[in-house]
């Protein structure tokens, strides 16, 4: 017990905690605006995704477009050829019969063997005419068929413009939003600022200004052993005047911060180096732990509101003063107060 009394004597001031405090809320915008920057990035990727796969459906038409109508063309040329051999016989037909009905003409009634063969050519002329005419057809329907792919053709082209439009205004979208992100991020670490301060410095007034209980950084720092006994977590009856204040301090403090800024109070418990091993505690862990949330609870019960409250245990990993004198152990065990974004 003497020992525990000799401990409860000064509070040196270090400030490593708020320095090492700062850069940590400064890694944790830097991992915020990685994380805005790997959901951009992925908003990105799956728009570029979804025009890559658009894309390749619409070579794949393409391409199919393209071997129908190279299919059409070897089949337009095939009809041609076979129009121009078509015109051909008709020609030759033509002057065969020709030259058959000035030979019936100079031979007129002469054999009946003659008149037959000029009605078979003539039959034959009219079937060869009738291929020309279903050969024409066939190429008026290519032809339709040909201007409906370019139709075509020229809406997927269209349909790909549109679409690179709207990737690049998503893009354009995309960019200002996570602008508009960072400024609202700044203006909020900003205003929360500016309350923790604020807070603070009227906590310390409610408290009488007590040497042992100190800001430090972005922190509100007081001994353990005002609130707790040794290997404990049960908060000590003298100890109840000084949470009451927090209490009050915290009710105010509700009404004052505006509803769109999201924040919590978070209770800090540590501890010094020296193990603890009971049942009811195993280690530094569990008892830092229960010493937060004895603290939250207490508050709760005096009217904060719960999702206003977190409670973290550190053990002895945070210390304030690395050393192994009786007042660098008694400054790590500490409870630490922090006002920060939830």
């Amino acid at each position: 017990m003497a020992m525990a009394r000799n401990r409860r004597g000064r509070l040196a001031t270090n400030y490593w905690p708020g320095f090492v405090d700062m850069l940590s809320t400064l890694l944790l915008v830097v991992i915020f605006l990685m994380a805005l920057f790997m959901l951009t990035n992925f908003i990105i990727t799956q728009a570029a995704s979804g025009k890559d796969t658009m894309l390749s459906r619409l070579n794949r038409q393409l391409s199919q477009l393209t071997e129908l109508l190279a299919l059409e063309r070897s089949k337009k040329e095939s009809v041609e050829d076979s129009l121009a051999a078509l015109q051909a016989t008709l020609l030759d037909k033509d002057k065969e019969t020709q030259r058959l009905a000035g030979l019936l003409g100079d031979a007129s009634g002469k054999t009946e063997g003659a008149e037959d063969r000029a009605r078979a050519l003539g039959t034959q002329l009219d079937e060869q005419k009738q291929i020309t005419n279903e050969a024409l057809a066939k190429v008026e329907i290519l032809n339709q068929q040909l201007a409906a792919l370019r139709l075509q053709l020229a809406a997927l082209q269209e349909a790909l413009d549109a679409s690179e439009a709207r990737d690049k205004e998503s893009q354009v979208k995309i960019a200002d939003l996570g602008q508009r992100l960072n400024v609202a991020l700044a203006r909020k670490v900003q205003e929360l600022a500016r309350y923790r301060s604020d807070f603070f410095g009227k906590l310390r007034d409610a408290l009488g200004n007590r040497p042992d209980f100190q800001v430090v950084g972005d922190r509100f720092v007081f001994p353990s052993d005002v609130l707790f006994d040794s290997g404990s977590a049960e908060i000590r009856p003298e100890a109840s005047a000084q949470l009451d204040k927090l209490a009050a301090a915290l009710k105010g403090l509700e009404g004052q911060i505006p509803p769109d800024i999201a924040w919590v109070m978070r209770i800090d418990g540590h501890t010094d180096i020296n193990p603890i091993a009971t049942p009811e505690f195993p280690s530094n862990w569990e008892l830092s732990s229960a010493r937060a949330i004895s603290v939250v609870r207490y508050l709760m019960q005096q009217g904060v509101r719960p999702e206003r409250l977190v409670a973290a245990g550190f053990g002895e990993f945070q210390p304030i003063d690395v050393g192994i004198s009786d007042d660098a152990l008694r400054q790590n065990r500490r409870i630490e107060l922090k006002l920060t974004e939830r």
